[in-house]
């Protein structure tokens, strides 16, 4: 990617943006399938873990996105390690609760884990991008 020209990479990168955005736009449109498409809105509550998922990794990670990856660190980099996984398991756990419990049924579980699994992808691609030289989103 070094022998691209500057418009060139501007244009890449936007492209991976257009196509990020896409992704996590259908991750919404499968969580509020989800609860429409059974009418039932208790899967909505899953919403709140993917609000909370980013915000140890902005208010504590800074622009140091690399150090996520690393096995060393301080004790803030490990408290926002540890806060991201609970985040991610209280993701997948409060839709297999709510199965669990019969408050939701099968389509609506499968609706939510792939919903999950795109905001994933997302976030992992995101934070790729970010690696990169000449691009940097946190």
């Amino acid at each position: 990617m070094a022998g691209l020209s500057r418009s060139m990479l501007a244009c890449l990168h936007t492209g991976q943006l257009a196509l990020l955005a896409m992704l996590v736009s259908g991750g919404i449109v499968l969580q509020i399938l989800a609860c429409a498409l059974y009418n039932n809105w208790w899967p909505m509550l899953t919403v709140i873990m993917y609000v909370i998922l980013p915000m140890p990794l902005v208010f504590f990670m800074g622009s140091n996105t690399t150090s996520l990856m690393s096995s060393d660190g301080d004790g803030w980099v490990n408290f926002t390690k540890f806060l991201t996984g609970a985040s991610v398991v209280g993701s997948i756990a409060i839709p297999s609760i709510l199965k669990h419990a019969g408050l939701i049924g099968w389509g609506a579980l499968a609706m939510e884990l792939s919903s999950f699994l795109i905001f994933a992808v997302a976030i992992v691609w995101l934070l790729q991008m970010s690696n990169e030289d000449g691009y940097s989103m946190f």
